[in-house]
């Protein structure tokens, strides 16, 4: 094993409090909440279970990791929930100077659709 292995190898968590191993050297059952993501789950409140330590830009870096087993399905957008989102999205292009609904958001620094602005950054 290399030093570099060696210094995040703690599967016991006597060294950093919760299992800790090297980059790509975590056991099975174990993934971040993006692994989680693509597998439709998410850790559904239960704790950080171990962690991946590797040395990057800055220092340190981590990636916590939860038990698969435990994962819960992900939840699903309900109809109700979509239309809200539309509106909420299509209340961003609406100006509400001239209430004209355009093809991209409003800028929140002009308050106004660019037509409205007259071209006058702020």
């Amino acid at each position: 094993m290399s030093r570099i292995r060696a210094a995040f190898y703690d599967p016991e968590g006597a060294r950093w409090g919760i299992p800790t191993w090297w980059w790509r050297g975590a056991p099975a059952g174990y993934a971040t909440r993006r692994q989680l993501r693509a597998r439709g789950l998410r850790p559904g409140g239960q704790p950080v279970a171990a962690q991946v330590l590797w040395s990057g830009i800055g220092g340190t870096r981590a990636a916590y990791l939860y038990r698969i087993d435990l994962a819960k399905p992900k939840r699903t957008v309900t109809p109700r929930q979509r239309a809200a989102i539309g509106r909420a999205l299509a209340a961003r292009r609406t100006c509400p100077t001239c209430r004209v609904v355009r093809d991209y958001y409003i800028p929140r620094s002009l308050g106004e659709c660019l037509d409205c602005d007259g071209g006058h950054l702020s």
